[in-house]
């Protein structure tokens, strides 16, 4: 392990839950070498890098509560409607030769779920990129990922603030906000803002529980 390395990780283990580590001048191999070593000592830590800029955001309980039920969410949806959907949670996404890589807080195949069925070796890390992307961000950090995300090609964003969902669908070299997913075309950004919030108070079975038994009346409607 270089120096550098060493003292990144020393900083980034005193960071406390939810904070942001900005560095510059970070070149590429240094960023894959600090990739593999954070799988091993700080794992739940998301790592951004554009061009030599690299943030690191650490975890917090919230955060990740609010992910948790997103992806169980997800599932429940997938249940629901038949359909099949590959969850690859906080996967890094990288391509050198853009000199550029992110991690999503987690994420889907749904229409390209094909693609990455049965398969996990990858060049380099270079998997394609996935349907949706899930942030959830309470401090705003996750619109400077918006354009990685963007030169990536991937095609959607979810975005929970702690208290809203956006959906946003690439167009172009950005995103625009839309109010039904691209992914599931039936699901409205409200929708998991209605089942986040009820989660809050009665938990993450009873909201869930509340979500099927609403898209079961739906379908027999």
């Amino acid at each position: 392990m270089s120096t550098l390395t060493t003292n990144y990780l020393d900083i980034i283990e005193r960071l406390p839950a939810g904070a942001k580590l900005e560095l510059q001048n970070i070149d590429w191999d240094e960023y894959e070498h600090l990739l593999t070593q954070m799988e091993s000592f700080h794992p739940g830590h998301r790592l951004s890098y554009d061009r030599g800029r690299l943030i690191i955001v650490g975890p917090s309980p919230e955060h990740e509560h609010y992910k948790e039920f997103i992806i169980r969410f997800v599932q429940t949806l997938s249940d629901e409607m038949d359909i099949t959907v590959e969850s690859w949670g906080g996967t890094t996404f990288m391509r050198k030769a853009l000199k550029k890589g992110v991690e999503p807080d987690t994420c889907f195949f749904v229409q390209n779920a094909a693609s990455v069925i049965g398969r996990r070796n990858f060049p380099r890390r270079e998997y394609p990129p996935p349907d949706v992307v899930v942030e959830i961000d309470m401090s705003h950090d996750s619109l400077d990922k918006f354009h990685i995300y963007a030169t990536l090609g991937v095609p959607e964003i979810w975005r929970y603030d702690g208290e809203n969902t956006r959906f946003y669908k690439l167009t172009g070299e950005s995103y625009e906000v839309i109010q039904n997913s691209r992914a599931f075309p039936t699901l409205r950004a409200k929708v998991i803002t209605q089942y986040l919030e009820l989660s809050k108070t009665d938990g993450h079975t009873a909201a869930l529980k509340a979500f099927r038994q609403m898209l079961r009346s739906r379908a027999s409607s």
